[in-house]
């Protein structure tokens, strides 16, 4: 197993599109993986890209990118064919929100310095459909990598990602040139989540570390599948060519046995769920003794639950811009959690009752990338109002259901 870097330009060579691209040449199992790391947001990637392919031959491409992703930088207009109503009822809406929020990142990044994120992918895969060679997608999937994000940290840590998450989308800072240089040696995901993801290595390790380890072990099984690929060009993002240069180096386990577990949904812990049943049994329990000292009070614990419940969770969905009947359904769900069925929240009826009655329009899914760049779009794009609608519904339930439980327990004092 060999590997080496490539030797820097001599003189004259301050015009080259190669020059100072960080590039790696290993070689295993008969395959020479030449690995160019590219920088996301920058125009010299693209052109490192096109000079790096008219150079040399290449028997194969192997990108950054993942079947959901490709499919975005082929079709753009692909998410117009999502049907939303499908996407809440399933339970996806949270997940959607998040792959906005981090295209809404993206896009601002596009609109302040005029860089279309992941162009030099774009131009690998155009690259490999010229010259007739196999492209190799060979990242992992994006809802595997951010259910691994979130469920791999501590419950605490979630609510900075989802912090991270909501200032992505909201912030109308501009982002500054450091930002840009940092994003240029490292990953558009870990930016998205800014600072709290290169200080949290839970988190570190579900963008950047695991990828690596499941870029390296893609590689390996493609290469094994295809034993005539000699010669390979491997498109990576800068922050990831060391980890995956190492990981090509040194991994000595078979391909699916490292595959599996990092492409694997990590299920969601049970303890919260536990904690949310005996919060909710202890309240139940509480306005029944309630009942049983005095109806009188037992029926205002009762209302207490419906108020703080019902308003919180309308004026969650009325925060949103939504429709008054899914203001309204909000309102008459919140109260009633012990009675829905499990895994439907009052988000998901309010949602799916906002998207029958505002259907989004074929211009809602149009403008959606230019709208989210600004607050007042998410707002006026009913796409990403429905979405809106669907999260804050749901924790206006939740923070009105623990201040009913803290109202109707001062009850029993």
């Amino acid at each position: 197993m060999n590997d080496s870097t490539t030797a820097p330009p001599g003189p004259g060579a301050s015009h080259d599109p190669l020059h100072d691209q960080p590039t790696a040449r290993i070689e295993r199992d008969g395959v020479e993986y030449v690995l160019l790391g590219t920088a996301h947001v920058s125009r010299a990637s693209v052109e490192a890209v096109d000079a790096l392919i008219e150079r040399e031959s290449f028997d194969a491409i192997a990108v950054e990118l993942c079947e959901i992703r490709a499919r975005g930088i082929r079709d753009p207009d692909a998410i117009a064919k999502m049907d939303l109503f499908q996407v809440i009822r399933s339970g996806n809406a949270g997940m959607v929100f998040a792959s906005l929020a981090l295209s809404s990142f993206q896009q601002r990044i596009a609109e302040q310095y005029g860089i279309e994120p992941g162009a030099e992918m774009k131009a690998a895969m155009r690259a490999a459909e010229v010259r007739g060679v196999p492209l190799w997608l060979v990242d992992r999937e994006i809802g595997a990598t951010l259910n691994h994000a979130y469920r791999g940290v501590r419950f605490r840590d979630r609510i900075g990602i989802l912090g991270s998450l909501f200032a992505s989308v909201f912030s109308r800072e501009q982002i500054d040139e450091a930002e840009i240089e940092k994003l240029k040696q490292g990953d558009i995901l870990e930016g998205a989540f800014g600072e709290f993801a290169r200080g949290s290595k839970p988190l570190y390790d579900a963008l950047i570390g695991e990828r690596d380890a499941f870029m390296a072990a893609r590689l390996r099984e493609e290469a094994a599948r295809n034993p005539l690929i000699k010669r390979l060009l491997v498109v990576i993002g800068a922050g990831h060519l060391a980890g995956v240069g190492r990981e090509l180096r040194t991994q000595s386990a078979p391909p699916d046995a490292i595959l599996a577990p990092l492409a694997a949904k990590l299920p969601a812990p049970k303890w919260p769920k536990y904690v949310a049943v005996g919060v909710m049994l202890a309240i139940f329990v509480a306005i029944a003794f309630l009942f049983h000292h005095s109806t009188t009070m037992g029926w205002a614990a009762l209302r207490d639950w419906a108020i703080y419940t019902g308003v919180l969770s309308a004026l969650g969905a009325a925060i949103a811009g939504g429709h008054p009947l899914s203001i309204l359904t909000a309102a008459i769900m919140g109260p009633l959690k012990p009675l829905r069925p499990p895994g439907l929240s009052s988000g998901v009826f309010a949602g799916m009752v906002e998207a029958w009655l505002r259907k989004p329009r074929v211009a809602d899914f149009q403008s959606l990338r230019k709208d989210l760049l600004h607050v007042s779009g998410w707002w006026r794009n009913r796409v990403a109002r429905t979405l809106l609608v669907f999260m804050l519904t749901n924790l206006g339930t939740i923070l009105g259901e623990y201040l009913a439980g803290i109202r109707i327990f001062s009850r029993l004092l």
